[in-house]
């Protein structure tokens, strides 16, 4: 699909991502891992995104890609969860981002609205994301549209060694 976003300049779109799209997926990520002060922490490799986003025995995650015009200017990263509160899947949002040269244009508002939009037809309950504390206007922006703070939650994370040791003590 593509979707041309009234609200915004004629020329923004949103459309699927495609395999041949890897390598902008990673210099998008690479650019959200700038903003974040995280680029540190990206180890994602196109074979590694290939094989996640576009193997279509296991496809894990979906990216939508904005365009103004011809300029990839943004992108969001979700994929399929289950709340068992409520019965039916979800939505987990893992990255949105638009660079910093195009915000204020209603371009990261038009791809929440995309996914709000697929979450409802494929009969999911909610849509959730993690925002660092620190990303003031994002936080602000989210909380612009409706979406809260899931207050009393923290999240958790088992990675690298912990990961390993964990899996490891299985095998005992």
């Amino acid at each position: 699909f593509v979707q041309r976003v009234a609200c915004c300049m004629s020329a923004f779109h949103i459309r699927e991502a495609q395999e041949s799209d890897v390598g902008l997926i990673l210099e998008l990520i690479k650019d959200l891992a700038i903003y974040e002060k995280l680029e540190h922490e990206v180890v994602a490799t196109e074979a590694l995104l290939r094989q996640s986003l576009f193997n279509p025995l296991r496809k894990v995650a979906e990216v939508l890609l904005a365009y103004e015009g011809a300029v990839p200017v943004g992108y969001a990263l979700f994929f399929h969860n289950f709340s068992t509160f409520l019965g039916v899947p979800g939505i987990y949002l893992e990255d949105l981002f638009i660079k910093p040269d195009y915000r204020k244009k209603g371009y990261g508002k038009a791809l929440l609205q995309q996914i709000a939009f697929l979450a409802k037809e494929r009969g999911c309950g909610r849509v959730e994301w993690s925002v660092l504390d620190w990303n003031t206007p994002s936080i602000e922006f989210y909380k612009s549209l409706g979406a809260r703070p899931q207050d009393g939650w923290s999240v958790y994370r088992l990675t690298g060694d912990a990961l390993t040791n964990l899996a490891q003590q299985k095998q005992k």
